[in-house]
């Protein structure tokens, strides 16, 4: 996994760069500049509300997701339903839907309820562990088996712990052969990228869509702050991170 885009993914969203603004407005502070000291001041706030309202989560998101349309019927006749991983934390006394995080458990649905409608085909699970934790590979095979999915047609690929090494392990199991790539719909894009740059051959089937039209007349709502829309702002800056540092080569 590369460190530097993950880094700059980090550092790059709303909060933590709010953060440093206001440090940087209190180390000014300090020394006296009480007017610059205002000025980050306010800049620090104006970053937090804009990055947390859903108006700018979906406005950053919706380009991403637009990207490629939901798969529909009929289906094209592949051997293969691809699902990347994501969060994955198994403990005694929870069941499997509640150790894979929303993301995950969206994917692994979907790819189950894709593998229902083309007969003899195969469910890969995809997705690695940093060492000395459980790859969510391992909880969508034991969701997928759970939901009556044969063993035999589950394929576990569980040694990549990022999209560009699960893309190259896709290639080295399946070729060039056409298959159905299960992801989220904002992470599609960066996806498809390193897919084919790998020389795999995805079909994109994208899933757990969050910039949703005809919510009705709230949209006032959208205004005002909160954490789902901080949450689509981070996931919409990783994303086209991602997209440049495969661009710049960086991953």
């Amino acid at each position: 996994m590369s460190l530097l885009p993950e880094a700059v993914g980090v550092v790059s969203a709303p909060l933590p760069i709010a953060c440093l603004l206001a440090f940087a407005a209190l180390v000014l502070r300090l020394a006296r500049r009480l007017r610059a000291a205002r000025v980050v001041l306010l800049c620090a706030a104006g970053i937090v509300y804009l990055g947390s309202t859903p108006l700018t989560g979906e406005m950053l998101l919706a380009p991403l997701e637009d990207s490629f349309p939901p798969l529909v019927a009929p289906l094209p006749p592949v051997a293969y339903v691809v699902v990347l991983g994501s969060g994955y934390a198994p403990r005694d006394g929870i069941p499997v839907t509640a150790a894979l995080d929303e993301a995950g458990l969206v994917r692994v649905t979907e790819g189950v309820r894709l593998l229902r409608s083309l007969p003899g085909a195969r469910l890969v699970a995809s997705g690695g562990a940093r060492q000395g934790h459980v790859a969510p590979a391992q909880g969508y095979a034991q969701l997928a088996g759970s939901l009556g999915v044969a063993p035999g047609s589950i394929i576990v690929s569980d040694q990549a712990t990022d999209t560009a090494g699960e893309a190259r392990a896709v290639k080295a199991l399946l070729g060039p052969a056409p298959f159905l790539l299960v992801t989220s719909a904002y992470h599609m894009p960066r996806a498809v990228l390193l897919m084919r740059r790998a020389g795999a051959n995805p079909i994109p089937a994208p899933t757990g869509q969050r910039v949703l039209s005809g919510t009705g007349g709230s949209r006032w709502r959208a205004l005002l702050p909160g954490a789902g829309g901080l949450r689509d702002t981070e996931l919409a800056i990783h994303e086209y991170l991602g997209i440049a540092a495969i661009r710049a080569g960086l991953e």
